[in-house]
């Protein structure tokens, strides 16, 4: 089995890699949608936001305002530490779940995309490591047009985060989001090529059928052995 780590930083671009890998059929396994799962109403990691962060925070219908949320934990470090912690064990968990489900369904090659994909240190689980970069111009360009927030606010939230030259720096591949789409998916392409190259044997012993094969190996090993002691 092969786990492709994606990520990027806030407004990079990572969202339209992501949907570039499932239009091509890879299987994505979104930290987002499993982040905004966890805290859904009456959840567990609903009941730990709301205990630490208070009812402020709640729209009319008992959700959870992310905006809201999120004004609150780009201008204080430390209430984003704390979110975090409050928050982790089940985001990994929802991950993992979401992983296990596609190798039990006989999935070889996978992406995982999640954006704190360094900071969680979850990059010592996947081979290889996608990062989306774009120059810092055109990063603070496009979130302030996407979100419609002030350039201060802007800066707060990609200061929230590592800094993306230094995710580049670690990253295996590198997809330069600074151009056209177009571009983009001309680099695509060349990633899809790399990613979807033939399995190492270690990796073929990760998958499903390479653990299958395991324990059919070992089972009619120990058979075999039996019935020679007889």
């Amino acid at each position: 089995m092969r786990l492709v780590g994606l990520t990027g930083g806030i407004a990079s671009g990572k969202s339209t890699v992501s949907s570039l890998f499932k239009s091509a059929g890879v299987p994505v396994v979104d930290a987002d949608i499993v982040a905004r799962n966890v805290v859904q109403k009456g959840t567990g990691g609903w009941k730990k936001v709301v205990k630490a962060f208070g009812n402020d925070i709640l729209l009319e219908n008992g959700e959870i305002d992310r905006a809201r949320l999120g004004q609150i934990v780009f201008s204080d470090p430390v209430k984003r530490k704390l979110l975090n912690s409050l928050l982790a064990p089940n985001i990994s968990f929802g991950i993992f779940w979401e992983i296990l489900k596609l190798w039990a369904n006989g999935c070889t090659v996978m992406v995982v995309d999640i954006p704190l994909l360094f900071e969680t240190k979850m990059d010592r689980w996947t081979n290889p490591v996608v990062v989306v970069w774009v120059d810092p111009k055109t990063q603070m360009e496009r979130l302030m047009s996407r979100d419609g927030c002030s350039e201060e606010q802007a800066q707060n939230r990609i200061n929230a985060q590592l800094a993306l030259d230094w995710k580049k720096s670690e990253a295996d591949i590198v997809i330069n989001n600074s151009g056209s789409l177009d571009d983009t998916k001309r680099q695509f392409q060349e990633v899809l090529k790399q990613v979807s190259c033939p399995l190492t044997w270690k990796e073929r012993l990760m998958s499903r059928d390479g653990l299958l094969s395991i324990v059919v190996c070992t089972t009619a090993g120990v058979l075999l052995a039996q019935k020679n002691l007889l």
